[in-house]
């Protein structure tokens, strides 16, 4: 692998280490990773169905098995005193062992001791509830190996529900003992335990040399990355190959972003050029100038208008920097060249809102702009008056399916990208017209995560904000400062103001510990007379929806209160209070949109976030948002809170999940990834033929998971 681009600091390769059990390793054939488990010959019936629950059904899979920890089992934590956030790593003797029963509820506890025999050693309770099959595993006298955090309950130091093994006297001179030891993730059926020996013996029978990468066509070894991940000799070699088999995942998946922006780029569709006049005519009558970001935009997008090939853009902005007016933009280069366009919003209430704003603009262009909801078929859109120009046609992203509406267009916008999948973005490309795609999102994404997921598309960013907007304030408290809240948010209804009030349930659960906004409406009104309060959640009819917000965007209700259904496209200028109670269950990224409420007039607006739940780590993480109103900065902390491994599996990237690697800490890799990925399909014959043969291959490394994903 080329890597001269960037020093990354992998794993150096070893010797083979001698195998366990002292058998010769098994050279394997080229398509050897593919094998299945139940060719290897050795793992029991029980076992590979409980793997196969698991998602692992191939020699690959087993290896790719990755630990989620390690254990330095050459010494253990010493018993801890006191309570704490910490995990401890112990291990002790078992001596007094308790069922008890509470009603439907049944708990299994037993007592540790760190030095049996000792007047000094600390006991530390362990409890489980509901799990049968302990009690059947730990007895009296038993050596346990614990994991899990410390609790006080009542008097006594707790672990609740840690994981366990149960050391035998075989354990001195095995895997499992007096050495460094992977804990990997286990399921119904097998244990931590037997998975760590089924992976133990894998490595052990395989000689990975001479394997051919089939996507690389060199010889590769990849068995002392894989030996140094699962079973390090050392601490300090984890680190090390846990990056090498990161670079090599991202290898894989930047080889199919690559391919999928390639085949994006092939010449199809037809060049849009118009006159701008439209365009000058539309930009003298706004009462603001464009930010630098959005000039910038607006003149990539008609260069890419302007070419043969189709338009596949990506246009990534913060709450309130103006994409809709570049849309717009866009928008009218097509019209002036002749060819009609659509805009696709996720929700009624936005494509309501976009059909309001464009009639606004365009009406006075002569540009006709036609609203279509339901399963209504519209009219040709060229025809909808008597105006030499083509229209534009709002509606939601349902319209993707109205093969009458799609016909002919050049230009298609869609709004809201992170609601509007792949697999959804294939079917506009492959579709008759090849209509040039603009899609939208104001949920701000680190660079090097969009350009992963968002590989077939270009990229233009919007980080300024237009001038004119007020100053938006957040903080975090507790529920205990709720009355003086309450208090400051009649001060700015008095002034003529509007605010939102947020929570995360419609209806209250018996499951959740949080408040919902049906239970809470009456409450707010009491608190808010004379002021009107109106309720508005996903339940509501279409109907009933644009009534409430209809009331509320003319000032007859004061207040609206809510679910994070408003996280998207609603517009009200006078609202300059947004109140989110039991913020904790929302993440980062979501809470920042929902503040996009505010802010969105001249006026200084507040966002009061309410934790709910007491911890303190909870208040740190929505700290972050005090600090700063950044939405790429927020980004950045979430992806680095929540980790990327779930990311790229989800159905809007269509790439196959991350196991190793992580687009935070592994970002310098991702640039070396993508550059080796380019050389090897450049240099490759097939490349005319990305569907086919390297596809193929990736699918080879990334076999099952990939065809899972919809890759």
């Amino acid at each position: 692998m080329a890597l001269d681009q960037k020093p990354v600091k992998v794993a150096k390769p070893k010797s083979i280490k001698k195998p366990c059990n002292g058998k010769k390793p098994t050279a394997l054939p080229p398509h050897a990773p593919a094998i299945s488990l139940e060719e290897l010959g050795w793992i029991r019936r029980p076992q590979l169905t409980a793997l196969g629950k698991l998602g692992i059904t191939t020699l690959r899979g087993l290896l790719e098995h990755y630990p989620r920890r390690h254990e330095d089992r050459k010494r253990f934590d010493h018993f801890p005193d006191v309570a704490g956030e910490s995990s401890f790593c112990l291990s002790g003797t078992v001596g007094k062992t308790v069922f008890r029963r509470f009603g439907r509820m049944r708990s299994f506890e037993a007592e540790i001791e760190e030095t049996p025999g000792s007047a000094f050693s600390a006991l530390i309770t362990l409890r489980w509830f509901n799990l049968f099959h302990v009690q059947r595993s730990i007895l009296t006298g038993a050596r346990l190996i614990v994991h899990g955090k410390v609790r006080l309950r009542g008097k006594r130091l707790c672990m609740e529900h840690p994981e366990f093994e149960v050391v035998t006297e075989d354990d001195r001179e095995s895997i499992h003992l007096d050495r460094i030891v992977p804990v990997h993730p286990a399921g119904e059926g097998i244990s931590v335990r037997v998975i760590r020996g089924l992976i133990h013996r894998a490595l052990s029978e395989t000689d990975w040399r001479g394997w051919i990468d089939p996507l690389q066509h060199q010889e590769v070894d990849w068995g002392s990355a894989l030996r140094n991940i699962h079973f390090p000799e050392s601490l300090e070699e984890i680190e090390s190959a846990r990056r090498e088999l990161a670079l090599r995942e991202l290898l894989g998946i930047q080889t199919l972003v690559t391919i999928r922006r390639n085949e994006a780029r092939k010449p199809r569709g037809a060049a849009k050029v118009s006159q701008g006049e439209l365009l000058s005519r539309f930009l003298k009558a706004l009462p603001f100038r464009l930010t630098s970001t959005q000039q910038e935009a607006v003149a990539t997008i008609h260069e890419d208008m302007g070419r043969t090939h189709r338009m596949s853009r990506l246009l990534q902005g913060d709450v309130g920097s103006g994409k809709t007016v570049v849309a717009a933009a866009a928008i009218l280069n097509a019209v002036g060249s002749g060819y009609p366009a659509i805009l696709m919003a996720p929700t009624q209430i936005l494509a309501e809102q976009h059909f309001r704003n464009f009639q606004h603009w365009f009406e006075p262009l002569g540009i006709p702009v036609e609203l279509l909801m339901g399963a209504r078929k519209p009219k040709p859109v060229k025809t909808l008056s008597a105006t030499k120009h083509p229209g534009i046609l709002i509606g939601t992203h349902a319209l993707l399916h109205n093969e009458s509406a799609l016909r002919g267009m050049g230009l298609v916008v869609i709004d809201e990208q992170h609601k509007f999948g792949v697999l959804q973005r294939t079917r506009l490309a492959n579709s008759s017209s090849a209509p040039d795609v603009l899609v939208m999102t104001a949920t701000p994404i680190p660079r090097t995560l969009a350009q992963t997921i968002y590989g077939d598309l270009d990229l233009s960013i919007l980080d300024e904000k237009p001038p004119g907007r007020g100053t938006l304030r957040t903080a975090a408290r507790t529920s205990e400062k709720l009355t003086e809240i309450i208090a400051y948010l009649k001060g700015q209804l008095e002034n003529g103001r509007q605010a939102y009030v947020v929570y995360p349930l419609i209806e209250e659960s018996e499951k959740l510990e949080a408040k919902a906004a049906q239970a809470e409406i009456a409450s707010w009104r009491e608190r808010l007379t004379p002021f009107p309060c109106d309720l508005l959640h996903g339940r509501m009819s279409a109907e009933e929806k644009k009534e409430v917000m209809e009331r509320f965007v003319r000032g007859k209700a004061k207040v609206l209160v809510t679910t994070s259904v408003i996280e998207v496209g609603v517009d009200v200028p006078n609202a300059t209070f947004l109140l989110i109670e039991n913020a904790e269950r929302f993440g980062l990224a979501q809470l920042h949109q929902l503040r996009g409420r505010i802010g969105r007039g001249s006026h200084t607006s507040t966002c009061v976030l309410i934790e709910g739940s007491g911890r303190s780590e909870a208040m740190e993480r929505l700290a972050i948002l005090e600090r700063t109103n950044d939405g790429f900065i927020v980004a950045e902390e979430d992806l680095r809170l929540r980790g990327s491994g779930d990311i790229l599996g989800t159905e809007q990237s269509g790439l196959p999940p991350l196991r190793i690697a992580d687009l935070y800490r592994d970002s310098d890799l991702i640039a070396v990834a993508s550059l080796e990925a380019s050389r090897i399909l450049s240099a490759d014959p097939s490349l005319d033929q990305p569907h086919h043969l390297p596809l193929k291959r990736l699918k080879e490394i990334h076999a099952p998971r990939l065809s899972e994903t919809g890759g």
